[in-house]
């Protein structure tokens, strides 16, 4: 009687625990399962789960975490005395294969005073919601594309690794799997490896840092390793994420050796050239080219705006370069006086181009001397202006060569845009056919005075200073030609 109270009091102890508890006899008859243990096999009564220890296997299946059958189960295990803990099995009713759990196990073997078994117990905890959990995190850990390991803390070994990793590294799932952090360095020539190795053994966040991956077939690969401590089933690991840099790299050195064919070709270029900061204008480079023909050094001009190095000698024409470089976005051959550090004077022709560098917006401006050239040309037309006293003899060739001289691919103007008067296109006429001031006197009857008046107004209606500008303008909007010659 005494041991039948035991037993039912042991019972009452067990009927409310939250861990599910089945009671067997050495002979393998199931003599007890409380709620809990029922609720864990999905069944309602303890008919369901089986009387025997034969009636349970025949009713659920079961299976290790690492899908292998066990040949032995728990239940017997426990029948035999055995002493275990944390066993994980998979259990599926054999009757409703829909249902499935996950149960961790362990064992209760107490004994009389006389040392025989007087209760075996098998001692149940869900763990489903656990495992269905780590599944997930499973699947999605394999489907990262982001390379990725887990590595286990107690013993510095890789647990996991997915695909993403094995594909950027070349490394297979046996490589990895169960080697040490050191045989397969996941750190190796870290920027801050010293960081890195002690915050592994703390258990801490690894920031983000620069590594390079030594390769299976012996290369190398640059990546930005980082790790965050987990756990998985209770074990402390450490996840190593990595972000793989070698495009990067790739791109950061044609970047760098395009940058340095540019700086070369910048130097070396026989035309004054200087490179600009395109939101203020500042100069950051200059060409040898440029020192050369403005005298300018890089400590004369460099980190200075081009209106403050004085550069421009005429404030109107920056201002109306500068807008055409914001309206277009480049300019093209805009004549400008420029002034040479010593002060001197420099006609040239100005071009500038948006350029890109680091992500920076520059502008190039290439500067040509013309000074040589324009001079030239204001002698030739100053010699010119000395023989026209007597236009006469000028040819028509040579009225057409002074007019593309003077002023080069310009498209004719509108004549009547100057609003000239009858008298005034009569002298601009007979100025055009070659006749002298005198001689359109006497042709138009008029006194020398009067013509030379009319000719003053005709002038600066037509925005000229000279007769020979004045030939020219005439020339270019359909005056007569000069009537000797050829």
């Amino acid at each position: 009687m005494t041991a039948d109270v035991d037993r039912h009091e042991l019972r009452q102890i067990i009927a409310g625990l939250s861990e599910g508890v089945i009671l067997v006899e050495p002979d393998q008859t199931i003599a007890y399962a409380n709620a809990a243990a029922l609720a864990m096999h999905g069944a309602e009564s303890l008919d369901e789960i089986g009387a025997t220890v034969d009636a349970y296997r025949e009713r659920f299946a079961l299976r290790y975490r690492n899908n292998r059958q066990p040949e032995t189960y728990p239940i017997e295990r426990v029948v035999a005395g055995e002493q275990f803990h944390d066993v994980v099995v998979e259990v599926r009713r054999a009757d409703r294969p829909d249902m499935d759990f996950v149960h961790s196990l362990r064992s209760l073997v107490a004994t009389d005073r006389q040392g025989n078994p007087s209760c075996l117990a098998l001692i149940l905890k869900d763990v489903s919601d656990q495992f269905e959990a780590e599944e997930r995190f499973e699947r999605t850990f394999n489907a990262n594309p982001a390379p990725a390991i887990i590595t286990r803390l107690s013993d510095l070994r890789h647990v996991k690794v997915n695909a993403g990793f094995l594909e950027m590294s070349g490394f297979t799932r046996d490589d990895v799997i169960g080697r040490s952090v050191y045989e397969v360095d996941v750190l190796a020539n870290a920027r801050n490896r010293d960081l890195a190795v002690a915050r592994l053994h703390e258990g801490g966040t690894i920031p983000q840092m620069e590594a390079c991956l030594a390769l299976p077939g012996g290369g190398s690969r640059f990546v930005i390793v980082a790790g965050q401590p987990i756990e998985m089933g209770d074990e402390p690991c450490m996840l190593f994420t990595f972000a793989d840099l070698e495009l990067r790299k790739k791109a950061e050195t044609a970047l760098r050796q395009s940058e340095e064919r540019f700086a070369k070709a910048f130097r070396l270029t026989p035309v004054p050239t200087v490179l600009v900061r395109a939101g203020d204008m500042h100069v950051t480079g200059i060409n040898e080219a440029f020192s050369r023909v403005f005298g300018f050094g890089e400590d004369g001009i460099v980190g200075r705006s081009v209106a403050e190095a004085g550069l421009w000698v005429t404030e109107a024409q920056r201002v109306a370069f500068d807008a055409a470089l914001a309206r277009q976005g480049h300019v093209l051959g805009i004549e400008a006086c420029l002034r040479h550090e010593s002060g001197t004077n420099l006609d040239c022709l100005i071009s500038a181009e948006r350029v890109a560098i680091n992500d920076t917006d520059f502008v190039l401006l290439v500067l040509q001397d013309i000074t040589d050239r324009k001079h030239t040309e204001r002698e030739l037309f100053d010699a010119i202006e000395t023989v026209m006293a007597d236009t006469s003899w000028f040819s028509r060739g040579l009225i057409e060569k002074l007019a593309t001289l003077r002023r080069p691919g310009q498209e004719s103007a509108d004549a009547s845009a100057p609003n000239l008067t009858v008298r005034e296109r009569q002298i601009l006429n007979l100025i055009c056919s070659g006749l002298d001031d005198d001689a359109i006197a006497r042709k138009l009857g008029l006194s020398r005075n009067t013509v030379r008046n009319h000719g003053a107004a005709l002038y600066r209606k037509l925005g000229v200073h000279r007769r020979t500008e004045a030939l020219v303008w005439g020339r270019e909007n359909g005056f007569p030609y000069p009537i000797s010659g050829n």
